[in-house]
């Protein structure tokens, strides 16, 4: 098997559909992905069957296989949940969609941040914000906002732990590694392989 090397020009996998979407460097979308209103930033990947729609994904995100992201709404306070009210043109009813209502659907975003890890076959339902290095456990639905380095599973999703300190969470947050360039990551790599507390005592005292 060839030896896979990732480079600024983002990769994208057979049989992906994208749609006003947007790739970052160092980028990877896996087989099977569908992308509608999408920007997925630098060195974040997706693994196979993902759907993703009106979301911002941050830098270092690790998306497992068979994630949805920003799954849209129907109309509940119609008399019909049926879509034939909003794709009208397909049943022969009228010409035209419902524009205001695709508009409203689009602009509830989904936040992905920085060097996250969403789970395989995790939801992460419209409007909510998943913060910097969160981890959300395989197969949860996600229906409130997560606070940075929390991790958390089940359905609906709840917290387990922190991953850090609040202070360890805090002087992160002031690094911000994940907005390093390139040439400074590869000269500190060795940097992240250190125990968290090493890291911090080495890149906070630097700023």
């Amino acid at each position: 098997m060839e030896k896979k090397i990732l480079t600024e020009e983002p990769q994208v996998h057979e049989n992906c559909e994208l749609t006003n979407s947007k790739l970052g460097q160092y980028t990877e979308v896996g087989i099977f992905n569908f992308f509608e209103n999408v920007t997925l930033d630098d060195y974040s990947y997706t693994g196979q069957f993902c759907f993703v729609q009106n979301a911002e994904i941050g830098k270092f995100s690790n998306i497992a296989a068979m994630v949805r992201i920003g799954p849209t709404d129907h109309p509940i306070d119609r008399p019909t949940l049926h879509h034939f009210t909003y794709r009208r043109e397909l049943y022969g009813f009228e010409s035209g969609q419902d524009v205001e209502f695709f508009k409203n659907r689009a602009s509830i975003k989904t936040y992905i941040g920085h060097d996250t890890w969403i789970g395989h076959g995790a939801i992460i339902m419209p409007g909510v914000t998943i913060g910097n290095g969160a981890i959300v456990g395989s197969g949860a639905v996600v229906t409130k906002d997560v606070a940075p380095y929390t991790i958390v599973a089940g359905v609906p999703a709840k917290p387990i732990r922190k991953r850090f300190s609040e202070d360890i969470i805090f002087k992160l947050a002031q690094i911000k590694w994940w907005d390093w360039s390139y040439a400074k990551i590869k000269e500190d790599f060795n940097d992240f392989l250190l125990d968290i507390d090493s890291f911090i005592l080495k890149n906070y005292e630097k700023r």
